[in-house]
């Protein structure tokens, strides 16, 4: 009798390890489907595009890349993408400040202008810059008068580079602002200090690592744009052509090692830009 009762219970724990194994497996399962749905989407693209950029040899590949075409729009990429990470964030910077600290009539409106580039197709938003700045455009009496070419011209891309990226500074800044206490600006700006000082101080070091993960989104979203670009650019080789017209112009051409060249490369870019974000990304939750 005794015995029966030590051996009692032994069935139910039996019965509660088996909804436990269901869980583990039903979560390996679920692993699983999200390793491959990530291999399928990101892992096996990559190895076609470094495949075809080395199918014809090594010496293809780097031919490709160190071209004059190849290079001159790697540059014109990385210095349209500079130029609208240094804008952007410089008036994202102002605009993030205005959004959270000021109240003011159209407040809600302004904050829903700066998702507008979310919103808007890269290819809109190229063609709104030739309604302003293109051939009798209402712009067009002004930049001729200034003696400037919009419109298919490097302006013209820096215009639609720096609208696509408007957001991100500003929607990473805002809530770190949000959440920074005014009472040290307040004892600094009580001890003296001027406005400038204040923010440099006291402002900009509460909110760096939110900067800086904007910044760099900034960067990423404006080295890979090709819709507003492709149409207000007009893809000129060694003039206007960005590092995606030219995997584009090289699709078309049926250059494919030039076009997968050049995609290893912004590829590469793009791993280095991710893992500078994933950086900042740690360091502001860690403050």
């Amino acid at each position: 009798m005794s015995q029966a009762i030590i051996n009692e219970p032994l069935p139910a724990a039996a019965r509660a390890r088996k909804p436990a194994a269901r869980a583990r497996l039903v979560e390996w399962a679920l692993i699983a489907v999200v390793l491959l749905y990530a291999a399928g989407l990101l892992v096996a693209p990559l190895v076609a595009i470094v495949w075809g950029s080395v199918a014809e040899g090594v010496g293809a590949f780097v031919r490709q890349i160190i071209s004059v075409d190849a290079l001159s729009a790697l540059k014109l990429t990385l210095l349209m993408a500079v130029g609208a990470t240094v804008i952007n964030t410089l008036f994202g910077l102002c605009i993030a400040w205005v959004l959270a600290r000021d109240n003011f009539w159209g407040k809600r409106i302004l904050n829903g202008l700066v998702d507008m580039p979310f919103a808007v197709s890269p290819v809109i938003a190229g063609f709104m810059i030739i309604l302003l700045f293109g051939r009798n455009g209402w712009l067009t009496s002004i930049t001729d008068a200034l003696g400037i070419k919009v419109v298919f011209a490097m302006p013209g891309i820096l215009i639609a580079t720096i609208f696509i990226s408007i957001p991100f500074v500003i929607r990473e800044v805002v809530p770190v602002l949000n959440q920074v206490s005014r009472d040290q600006e307040n004892a600094a700006r009580t001890m003296g200090a001027s406005s400038w000082q204040t923010f440099r101080h006291v402002t900009l070091p509460a909110i760096r690592w939110g900067l800086l993960y904007g910044v760099s989104l900034t960067f990423a979203r404006a080295v890979g744009e090709i819709g507003a670009v492709l149409v207000v650019s007009g893809g000129v080789s060694r003039l206007t052509e960005t590092a995606t017209l030219f995997i584009f112009r090289s699709l078309d051409d049926r250059n494919a090692v030039g076009a997968n060249a050049m995609a290893v490369v912004l590829a590469v870019v793009s791993f280095v830009i991710l893992m500078v974000i994933e950086f900042f990304k740690r360091r502001a939750e860690k403050n």
